[in-house]
């Protein structure tokens, strides 16, 4: 009698005990993230090779590399990703085609990172001389953006050149072959044809001009729904090492830590990361919620933003429709919160 009791409590016992690993395992399986990330030099990738976001959030993060943002995109319309990073020309691709995403920061204003840059030798020393000439260029992406809008500011079509559809790494093989003239690019690609080429225009004169880009996180409306703690945490975090960045910007040498983890995560090398990292903007809590970015709803730069490229490649037959609102695309309500959260 006194063995079935045992037996019983003994089974009780281990039902209990398995019925506890099922639910610790449940709890580990929702604590995963995907997120995606490009090679852009930014603070991120500090946090990235140090597991601080790990360290931050408790969730387990699996990092994707993705050479362009529209190949960010497609995977995040494709359930592959949590969160990506991409720049403002593909989130206004992704937006205009209605994909359930939002974008909940600026990872960076553009200005002088990308530029078009013209190889010395091409015979190309102001934009007239870019007739009959080869231009790479990673299709749907800012830089793409900037080439059309370059080429429409200088009195020129498509037709007048030829423009290549290349990825970053195929664009320095190119170049180093000599099978293009120039390209609009950004670092660590744009760092080495610069060896040996000029810059012919930046993205920041272009956005001078009224049409700015940025990069932006953009999040899939599903998972910061069901995750709105981990989101707030991963931007708290993320706002940490930016901060940290522009207060030490001007010592940062190729020997601090930042510098050396960038270089490590996205290739290159550290004294490059110095150098290109200083021609971004990285914005705080307030200038990310301010009207010139996330804030102010329809009115608000980040919104205007989407809407003015959306209608740029629409003309240029990139996208096939607009959307009639692309406020419902920018969430600033988890940058706020990870602010109060200080």
């Amino acid at each position: 009698m006194i063995t079935n009791k045992l037996k019983k409590s003994t089974l009780v016992k281990s039902i209990a005990l398995a019925s506890t690993l099922l639910c610790s395992v449940a709890t580990q399986a929702a604590e995963q993230v995907t997120i995606g990330y490009q090679g852009m030099y930014n603070p991120m990738k500090y946090a990235i090779d140090t597991k601080l976001f790990e360290e931050k959030t408790g969730y387990e993060i699996k990092w994707r590399k993705f050479d362009s943002g529209a190949k960010a995109i497609t995977a995040m319309a494709a359930g592959a990703v949590d969160m990506t990073v991409a720049g403002s020309s593909p989130i206004a691709s992704a937006a205009s085609k209605g994909i359930e995403m939002e974008l909940i920061w600026i990872m960076e204003n553009i200005a002088d990172a990308e530029a078009l840059v013209v190889k010395d030798g091409s015979g190309i020393s102001s934009p007239s001389d870019l007739k009959g000439k080869k231009i790479a260029v990673p299709f749907v992406s800012t830089t793409h953006f900037h080439m059309l809008f370059a080429l429409e500011q200088f009195g020129l079509s498509e037709k007048d050149l030829k423009l290549i559809n290349m990825q970053p790494n195929a664009i320095m093989a190119a170049w180093l072959r000599g099978d293009i003239d120039g390209a609009f690019i950004w670092d660590p690609a744009l760092g080495k044809i610069k060896q040996d080429g000029s810059v012919l225009i930046t993205s920041k004169q272009l956005g001078s001009w009224g049409k700015p880009t940025f990069d932006g996180m953009i999040a899939s409306k599903a998972f910061t729904a069901e995750n709105e703690e981990f989101v707030v945490k991963f931007l708290s975090t993320l706002a940490s090492v930016d901060s940290e960045y522009v207060a030490g910007r001007e010592s940062m040498t190729a020997e601090s830590p930042m510098a050396k983890s960038v270089a490590k995560v996205v290739g290159g090398d550290p004294e490059g990361v110095v150098a290109a990292m200083k021609l971004y903007e990285f914005l705080d809590f307030d200038g990310q919620l301010s009207c010139q970015w996330l804030g102010c709803g329809a009115e608000g730069g980040a919104t205007k933003a989407l809407k003015s490229t959306s209608e740029f490649l629409l003309k240029e037959k990139k996208i096939t429709e607009l959307q009639p609102d692309y406020s419902m695309y920018v969430n600033p309500t988890f940058a706020e919160k990870a602010k109060a959260s200080l």
